[in-house]
């Protein structure tokens, strides 16, 4: 019988690789010499015929070889995990490698601190955090699960509700002293508006919708705004500062609102929502760490509120 491509094994070395960027520290990691690491290395290269790794700088690189290996690598070694999981039971304790994904002010400010705790209830698992300011794409297997805001995206994955959550326009009382307050979406156009400008939807834009005798009328206001960015938290401060209104979600600002250094602005007029979900595959629904995570996740939104 001839020795497969690609066994469990030699994807779980370069895994390890990929995430260490070093064979120095993947030997570390497993126990063996540096040298020994270079040669596992050579060896699969070679049956592959192919380079995966560049070692042209101190830190290795992925070819684009290497990073489509990394890329299947991943996606077999999680449903290999699964597919143990699932043989097991519910019994054994979840262990691996758990990816998430989150947006860059709410992820470090909620979803981080959640993960401290995690680790803690759940040292067999291994977490990678990355915070961006764009969701990743859905065919974009690098990720677990997502920490999305707004309705889900598409029905290829599965969505759960973690918190309800809405986007509000707020200023500074020092703005709206010197400006004004606006009474109506169109005011806004005679002011200065911070602009975040993240994931698809149109930028430089505000939707507003008010039920009148039980009508529903929907505004689009196109902004002048002043100051635009990709990071919350920057819009926040520039808010704080007193350079603009801002529209952001509650759970980024109810603090600020309960101390006065930020003033709601429009209360009357809703905007689109932005309801807190954790995002996963169909693939990932029996995985233990994804659960335990979603679970953790669920038992925080349950009992927090916007803002602690």
């Amino acid at each position: 019988m001839s020795t497969p491509v690609s066994a469990p094994s030699e994807m779980a070395f370069f895994s390890l690789l990929a995430r260490c960027a070093s064979l120095s520290a993947t030997a570390r990691e497993l126990g063996i010499s540096t040298p020994a690491a270079s040669k596992r290395l050579s060896q699969l290269e070679a049956r592959l015929g192919v380079q995966l790794v560049s070692r042209t700088t101190r830190r290795l690189g992925l070819t684009e070889e290497g990073q489509t290996y990394l890329e299947h690598a991943r996606r077999i070694l999680n449903d290999i995990a699964a597919m143990e999981q699932a043989v097991t039971g519910l019994h054994s304790r979840p262990q691996g490698l758990l990816r998430i994904n989150a947006t860059l002010g709410f992820g470090r400010s909620h979803i981080a601190p959640l993960i401290a705790s995690f680790v803690r209830r759940h040292p067999q698992i291994q977490v990678q955090l990355q915070l961006s300011a764009s969701p990743p794409a859905l065919i974009d297997d690098s990720f677990d699960l997502c920490i999305r805001f707004g309705e889900p995206p598409d029905a290829r994955v599965i969505a759960r509700r973690l918190a309800p959550n809405r986007r509000l326009l707020c200023a500074s009382p020092a703005y709206l002293a010197r400006r004004g307050t606006p009474a109506t979406p169109r005011e806004l156009v005679q002011h200065d508006c911070i602009d975040i400008r993240q994931g698809d939807e149109a930028h430089g834009v505000w939707r507003f919708t008010q039920d009148t005798q039980g009508r529903s009328k929907t505004e689009t206001i196109r902004l002048r705004d002043s100051l635009s960015t990709n990071d919350g938290e920057i819009a926040v401060s520039w808010a704080l500062a007193g350079l603009g209104i801002v529209m952001r979600a509650e759970w980024d600002i109810a603090r600020y609102l309960r101390s006065g250094r930020l003033v709601q602005v429009l209360a009357d007029h809703a905007t689109a929502a932005a309801d807190i979900h954790v995002v996963y595959p169909q693939r990932h629904a029996s995985t233990q760490r994804v659960q335990r995570f979603i679970e953790h996740l669920a038992r925080h939104f349950d009992a927090a509120s916007p803002g602690f």
